[in-house]
């Protein structure tokens, strides 16, 4: 099995779905890793330095799980016109993925929005585009998650080396967030999860024999709820 993941920027990837990537890495998946672009705006540095220095980083963050495609798009001038589509639907017909992972359509950033609508463009009838979470989930109505418990120290090192973004802030977002996200599973609450959103579109209409396992299901008694 083929996953395509693509970010828009260097570090989104990591932040959003770094531990599914490594469980569909654990079940043998082969994945296909691309950034749409340069990250170029994200500091104050030249753009020239910010767009091999994030490179770099982003190169070295995801080594474990492959080595990303930089498609070299302009940092925050992404636009869902026809050289994005275009490129996309290049990448797709040339991975034949079994799914496709983005950003959802009413992310924070407008370069994640971007994407979003492009790449449903692109995919078209030929494969299923699964959402990842969005920024501290606002607007965000999951319909899948992955316990991603057995990565985490794995996505925490992946978005530390990410040093040129003050990284610490998306870990400790990343780490409130998953812990919500398991909590919504009834997990316990040393345990992580990270969230997406299907919609199911002809011919696509359930996805989860693609997907790595969910939290376990903890049923509760009439104990642990009042009422």
């Amino acid at each position: 099995m083929k996953i395509l993941a693509i970010g828009a920027h260097p570090d989104d990837l990591e932040i959003f779905a770094y531990g599914t990537l490594a469980a569909w890495r654990a079940m043998g998946a082969e994945l296909v890793l691309a950034i749409a672009t340069d990250g170029a705006k994200g500091g104050t540095q030249p753009p020239e330095v910010l767009r091999k220095l994030r490179a770099d980083e982003t190169t070295a963050a995801l080594a474990a799980l492959g080595t990303p495609r930089l498609m070299g798009f302009a940092d925050g001038g992404l636009h869902a016109d026809a050289a994005l589509v275009e490129a996309l639907r290049d990448l797709i017909a040339e991975v034949r993925p079994a799914l496709v992972l983005t950003h959802a359509p009413n992310d924070y950033h407008a370069d994640h929005r971007a994407l979003s609508a492009a790449l449903g463009q692109a995919a078209g009838f030929g494969v299923p585009v699964l959402w990842m979470d969005t920024l501290n989930g606002t607007g965000f109505a999951p319909t899948h998650w992955v316990d991603v418990t057995a990565y985490w120290a794995a996505k925490e090192a992946a978005i530390r080396a990410h040093h040129s973004q003050d990284p610490e802030r998306f870990v400790q977002m990343a780490n409130r967030q998953a812990a919500f996200r398991a909590g919504e599973c009834n997990a316990p609450v040393s345990e992580r999860a990270e969230a997406f959103r299907f919609e199911p579109r002809f011919p696509f209409a359930d996805i989860r024999a693609l997907l790595p396992p969910a939290p376990a299901l903890r049923p509760i008694g009439r104990r642990d709820v009042s009422g």
